[in-house]
């Protein structure tokens, strides 16, 4: 007996000096298969540049959905793997709807803040009802908060898929929101005008939110027939030039100053429409309009970069709506009706900037070609399996909604809308006379990035009021599209020297229950939990009874 007590006495000392140095020493051993709690390089170093506390407020806690339960347990692991990194990082969990009867007022201010909720339907004991749970962060450094999204819908997801997808992106979206917070000297971004470009009243989700990262500023090429070297060397001063939609053609000196401009190193996103033709159009024409090419003098570049936007539509079968007034009066009624011409694009999730994203909306968008030349080339979006190309001049009507497509001509799908050119540029007027003449040009330069678009309307947002609302929200249809993230993408990408892009490409599978079969097989797994330690308890009071009566038995 003295011997059993002395072990014990041992074991309990053991443990407790273990637990002491453990309190101490904060390791942590990942032996998930997809590496699920290993932070990434460029995501440990931006956590490591915090100097002064960071307080990360979760509002996931309380009475919340096993989805959600989930999530919440996912990001407190992942905080607690940066928190590892830098004690500086600390976490709260916050119920955001925990005085009922201040509910309204709470959920009222945190919609004003921009935090929506999502409305979550819970089926228990046969009884279905709806919660709203407010799935967002909100991380405070010194005087800033940065707002970070947990859930990451897509559409059509099941709840799995729901999860899936919100787990794999948060390692970014809070090594996003650290990197807004630690941002020093920002890179700046031209905005491109003199050539119809879109009014900034209709690009202005898109710059609010990239000024998060970087300074904005116009640049017109007006100038460059009076002082193009004064234009260039402006441009110089930018990293990237965002070229939204022109609409009228650019000059060959435009041409080379923004040829130079890019051979010297600067990057370019390119939204281009090849086809005029918008819906104001056909609605002012009385239901139909005239498509027709539109030329703005680009060919020749886009050529040098391999790339070549064709002047016809895209038809696509997988097609986003358009809300259309039937009846006359108070008897009109607004029908969501489909729309060929408005391509729903889903992405190939084969790049960072692509990966788990939702689906894009397309408006009067062209086909690429891709060409053989040595730049790389990366297709970041393409129209379905299920599309074809119409051919210009050709009368759009709003009669197509009434005739049914025949699937039979949807043959020629998977069309590049949107490529991404990597490689070291070359000017495209080596060995060609010069339309102008500029200082210090080169005509090879070094390695680059550009993104080609054929549509520009991905970058217009709508108008509400006169006021511009989120990129990608349709207001007639209450969609959201994925447009926004994957033009915020592009350009993180294009300006992006840390790698940090490259943590959506990390992939996380979380295996949840399956709820049918927790239904179905409820009772046998309580009797489980609940008779079988009873069982065992009996067995081993038996067992050790009749251990006991044999060992000291006379």
């Amino acid at each position: 007996m003295g011997k059993f007590v002395v072990s014990t006495l041992k074991i309990l000392i053991a443990v407790t000096v273990i637990n002491l140095l453990a309190s101490f020493v904060y390791t942590r051993f990942d032996l998930t298969e997809d590496k699920r709690y290993t932070l990434s390089e460029p995501a440990v170093t931006v956590a490591k540049k915090f100097e002064s506390p960071v307080i990360i407020d979760v509002l996931l806690d309380g009475n919340i959905p096993a989805e959600f339960s989930k999530l919440k347990s996912e990001t407190v692991q992942l905080i607690e793997s940066f928190a590892s990194k830098n004690k500086n990082i600390k976490y709260n969990l916050v119920d955001p709807l925990a005085d009922e009867e201040l509910a309204e007022q709470t959920i009222a201010e945190l919609q004003g803040l921009g935090l929506q909720p999502a409305n979550v339907t819970v089926e228990e004991n046969g009884k279905v009802s709806n919660e709203l749970v407010f799935p967002w962060a909100m991380v405070n450094y010194n005087d800033q908060t940065v707002k970070v999204p947990l859930l990451k819908n897509k559409l059509g997801a099941t709840a799995e898929d729901r999860i899936n997808n919100s787990v794999q992106q948060l390692e970014y979206a809070f090594a996003d929101a650290f990197t807004k917070l630690n941002i020093g000297e920002k890179k700046s971004v031209a905005i491109i005008k003199g050539n119809g470009e879109l009014n900034d009243m209709y690009i202005a989700d898109y710059l609010t939110t990239i000024r998060d990262y970087y300074n904005i500023a116009a640049i017109t090429l007006d100038s460059v027939a009076s002082d193009p070297q004064n234009v260039l060397d402006q441009l110089k001063e930018f990293d990237l030039a965002v070229i939204a939609k022109p609409t009228q053609a650019f000059s060959d000196q435009e041409k080379y100053v923004l040829d130079q401009y890019m051979v010297n190193g600067g990057k370019s996103i390119w939204m281009i429409d090849q086809v005029s033709m918008e819906m104001d159009s056909i609605y002012a024409g009385g239901g139909e309009a005239i498509a027709v090419p539109r030329d703005l003098n680009l060919k020749d570049l886009f050529f040098r970069y391999g790339v070549r936007i064709n002047p016809v539509l895209v038809n696509d079968l997988y097609f986003t709506q358009i809300v259309l007034a039937t009846g006359e009066g108070n008897d009109s009624q607004y029908n969501p009706l489909p729309w060929f011409y408005y391509p729903m694009v889903f992405s190939q999730n084969n790049h960072p900037i692509n990966t788990n994203i939702e689906a894009v909306r397309f408006q009067f968008t062209s086909p690429m070609d891709i060409l053989e030349n040595d730049y790389k080339k990366t297709v970041l979006l393409q129209s379905s399996p299920l599309s074809k190309t119409d051919g210009i001049p050709k009368i759009v009507s709003l009669e197509m909604i009434n005739q049914q497509p025949n699937r039979e001509n949807y043959t020629n799908g998977n069309l590049p809308l949107a490529v991404l050119i990597e490689g070291n540029f070359t000017s495209m007027y080596k060995n060609r006379v010069k339309p102008l003449k500029l200082q210090n040009t080169l005509e090879e330069g070094p390695e680059n990035k550009m993104i080609v678009i054929s549509d520009g309307d991905i970058v217009k947002n709508q108008l509400r009021n006169g006021r511009p609302l989120e990129l990608g929200y349709d207001k007639w249809t209450n969609s959201f599209y994925g447009n926004k993230e994957f033009l915020v993408n592009s350009t993180n990408y294009l300006l992006d020297n840390t790698g940090l892009i490259n943590i959506r490409n990390k992939k996380v599978t979380i295996p949840l229950l399956d709820v049918k079969k927790i239904a179905e097989q409820k009772t046998k797994w309580q009797l489980v939990n609940i008779g079988l330690p009873v069982i065992l308890t009996l067995l081993f009071g038996l067992f050790f009874g009749y251990y006991r009566k044999r060992k000291f038995a006379l």
